[in-house]
This record gives structure tokens, sequence and C-alpha cells, in this order.
């Protein structure tokens, strides 16, 4: 509250011993991702080999929508886990038991070493359905070479002459690019998208996490699945295939612009976008009427006046009293705040002056862009599946874990990692009041422009779908299926060589049980 005198703060050092912590952080996810990326790769081919081809794409799209499931549920019950805390969510140092999810997927994750353990080599019938199966590998340079070398791809040394022919291979290149450019805006929304849903909304952290798990849960899952039964269920070959990804990323970018509409403006700020009663500047919290509270900019605790205006702190409000016993706080004697003979939208009574919390949105475009979101996820998430199939497909037979090993390394290195951090970077681009403390030292943002972050948004959304879409047709116009001939020719050589290899494992097995 307004205090005439306070005890002056020195600049200390900045530098804690929580910041090393930084760092096991770093080690946690690295981890993560070194023990989850085979499930991606060595799984993937592994279901591909085990069911017919036309079956491929159904199991693929499960399996890919439960590992969008994951994370989404991970949403839900994080933000459940986050109302555990000392303080109120109304107070700006609240974060929550965000540790207790990584105990509980801890215990998950050894509970299935065992099962995982368990599965043989081969599943029974493998033999029976590689028979069955052609090749629609791509026809370049490179790929009479691998299908006369029967030995290729067994020895250590053939490693740089496979990702060389990986890498000569126009079509799959389209295609990881492709990936990467969605993967880029889909991680980036998935880590902002509470952010974007709490500051446009004026939503609690909680809430807004919770509304984006729900979105993303059915909308990322059934997008998957559907994908995956709309390929599997019309058979469709890989040139079809990723026609149909071609057609769900263009109705995917028609829909991004529904950010345009949920743009929200900005709630009447005091020093920011609204005056103190026709005095002080904008851009500015010090005004006449709190310039003798002694006011620290570095403490937020946003509260509400019954003038319908939103204040940094009940000291920058100018309030001296406050009674603590009621939900939400309220306060009284506040210098800044004028007086009103009527109630307000923003305060339910005028027994006080001020509330805590941030002042209630009039924006009510929250149901329509949920909706609205909801159906861009699906048909994004539709051509995950599609694009996963075409690049076995497209490939060697042999080199299929390998091509999903490169396009896990590219997707990472040019999608899921700059995405987040592109995202943060123009987010914070539409801030427009920083909490800097009295060492004048910047750190987070407390307030953003809505009507920019939106625009921001879209223009990051559309780019990334254009290239996707560009990527994708260009990959369409590339792509050369084997002729009729030759593709029985080598399926037959293939199968031979296949079916011998997969017999051996089968009584090494019997021979071992």
């Amino acid at each position: 509250t307004c205090l005439p005198t306070r005890n002056g703060t020195r600049c200390a050092s900045s530098d804690s011993l929580l910041s090393n912590y930084l760092y096991v952080f770093i080690l946690g996810q690295l981890l993560l991702g070194t023990g989850g990326t085979p499930l991606y790769t060595l799984g993937t081919a592994f279901i591909d080999d085990s069911v017919p081809t036309h079956k491929s794409s159904l199991y693929i799209g499960i399996g890919y929508s439960m590992s969008i499931l994951g994370p989404a549920i991970g949403y839900v019950l994080g933000g459940q886990l986050l109302t555990i805390s000392d303080v109120t969510e109304d107070d700006p140092r609240w974060l929550g038991a965000w540790w207790i999810g990584f105990l509980l997927a801890w215990l998950f994750a050894w509970n299935l070493i065992i099962p995982f353990s368990c599965f043989p080599k081969y599943l029974p019938g493998t033999a029976k359905i590689q028979a069955g199966k052609t090749s629609q590998t791509h026809q370049n340079s490179s790929t009479s070479f691998q299908h006369a070398d029967e030995n290729f791809g067994k020895s250590i040394k053939d490693f740089p002459t496979a990702i060389k022919n990986l890498m000569r291979n126009t079509v799959f290149i389209c295609l990881v690019l492709s990936t990467t450019s969605e993967a880029l805006v889909t991680t980036g929304f998935a880590t902002f998208l509470p952010k974007f849903i709490e500051h446009q909304f004026g939503m609690t952290s909680s809430f807004a996490a919770t509304l984006g798990g729900a979105v993303l849960i059915p909308g990322a899952a059934l997008g998957q699945i559907l994908g995956g039964v709309l390929v599997s269920k019309f058979k469709m070959k890989c040139k079809n295939t990723m026609k149909f990804a071609l057609f769900t990323s263009g109705v995917a970018l028609m829909l991004s612009f529904v950010f345009i509409y949920a743009k929200c403006e900005n709630e009447p700020f005091a020093g920011v976008s609204e005056s103190y009663n026709g005095t002080g500047e904008l851009g500015n919290l010090t005004a006449p009427c709190n310039a003798n509270c002694n006011c620290l900019r570095s403490y937020y605790y946003p509260l509400c006046g019954s003038d319908g205006i939103q204040y940094f702190s009940p000291c920058f409000a100018g309030c001296l009293n406050s009674v603590s016993n009621k939900k939400p706080k309220v306060y009284y004697n506040c210098s800044c705040i004028e007086r009103k003979t009527e109630t307000t939208p923003a305060a339910e009574s005028i027994d006080f002056e001020a509330k805590a919390g941030k002042c209630g949105t009039r924006c009510t475009n929250l149901p329509i862009f949920l909706g609205i979101f909801f159906i861009t996820v699906i048909f994004t998430f539709m051509a995950g599946t599609p694009i996963t199939v075409s690049i076995l497909r497209c490939v060697n037979h042999r080199q299929r874990s390998l091509a999903l090993g490169v396009q896990f390394l590219l997707l990472r290195l040019l999608g899921t990692i700059p995405g987040p951090i592109i995202f943060g970077v123009t987010i914070d681009s539409t801030c427009v009041l920083w909490d800097v403390n009295e060492c004048g030292i910047k750190g987070a943002c407390w307030i953003y422009d809505n009507i920019r972050m939106a625009h921001m948004l879209v223009a990051i959304s559309v780019t990334c779908k254009v290239i996707t879409i560009f990527f994708n047709g260009l990959a369409i116009v590339l792509y050369k299926p084997p002729p009729p001939g030759a593709e029985v020719s080598f399926q037959s050589q293939n199968v031979v060589v296949s079916t011998i290899s997969i017999e051996e494992d089968l009584n090494k097995i019997e021979n071992e049980e």
C-alpha cells in the first residue's frame, strides 16, 4: 500500500544459488529427448513392418495421436497441479506445484519398461505381410544401386553413403522441410497458447493452461487418427497421400486467420493506456496522486478500481488501507481512484474502491475462438500421419528408420527448437510494460498489446503454413513412382532377402526358447 516512508532498497547481485539449477533442467530435457526419440523412429518402422501397407497409416495415426494425447493431458493435469501453492493465484509470485507431474511421469515410464522388453524382433506373420508389399520408392540416381546391393546398410561403413542417398532424395527432403515448418508453428502455439488466452481474455494462468489443453487433446488426437483412417480406408498410394496432406494444410491455412477475429482490446490500465484522472503521462506509472507513496516498480500486484481501471499495485493506486479477510482482498482510501456514485461493470459494489486481481474482460469471443481453433488443430494434425507414411514410402525399404531419424533431427533443429524461441521473441516484441527493478534490470513482461500480439501470431502462422504447402506441393511434383514392371521385380527380389532374414531370426528365437 501507499507508504510515505519506506526502507530503501539496495541493488544486490542478481546471481542466485538457484541459477545453477537451470542446467539441471536442460539436462532433464536432454534425457527426455534421448529416451523418447526411438519410439518415433524405430517404433514407427516396427509398426510399418508388422502390418499390411493399407493399414499402416491407421496404426501409425493411432500411435502418433497417443504421443500428442500425453502432452495434452499433461496440460490439463498440470494446470490443476499449478493450483497447489502457498500463495494465492492473484499473487504474481504464484507458481504452483509444477514438479509433481515429473514424479508421476517417472513412475509410469518405469512401469512400461518390462512390457516393452518382452516384444520380439519380429511379430508373428511379419514374413507373410512383407511378401505382399510392393515398393513405392521415389526413383532417383541412387535407387538402382541400393536395390542391386543386398548387403547395403548392414555395416556402419555404409552410414555416410546412406545419409548421402537420403539427402539426394528430393521428395524426402521436401517432405522433411514441410514437417519442419509445421512443427515450428505447432510447438510455438503449444507453448504460448495459454499465454495468449490469459492475456487476450483475462483468464488466470491455470485456467488458461486448462483451456489450451482441452482444445489440444481432442483436436490433435482426432486429427492424427482421422488422417490415418482416411489414408487407410481409401488405400492411398504415396502421391495421393501427399495430395491429401496438401489439402488439409490448405484448410488449416484458411482457418489460421481466427487470431485476427479473436483479438481483444486491452482493458484500461493506469499509467499505460489510461491517465490518472487526467494527470500524469502515459508510459509512466508515477503520477501526482502517488508521487509520495514511494512505490516499487518491481512489485506487481494488479488490482481493479471501482472506476473500471486496472492499477499496477495498491501503492500505485494510492491506497492506504485494506481488508484481507475478504476474497478477493479489498482496498480503501485510494487517492488515484476517482470515486463514483453508481456501480460500474468492473466493481460489484461501491463499498470499496479497489479489489485485488485484474479487471474482468469485456471480450466475449472466447467460445468462438476456441471452436474455430479446435477445427484448425484437427486439420493441422490430419496432415501428420499422411506425411509420415509418405516418408516411409518414398525412401528405400531398408532406410526407413534412418529416414525417420534424419527427419526428427531436422525437425528439432529447424522446427521444435527455434519455434518457441521465435514465438517468445515475437510475443515479447508486443510488450508495453516490463518488470524493471530498482537496479534497472529488466525481467518478465506484465502487459502486452493484445491487438499487435494477435496480428504477429497470424503473421507467423500464415508464413509457416505457406512454407509447408510449398514444399508439400513441390514433393508431389518431383515424386516419380517405380514403373509397374520394375516395381514387381524389385519387390520379388526384396521379399526373398527379407523373408530369409526374418525366418532366420524367428528360428533363433525358437531355439533360445
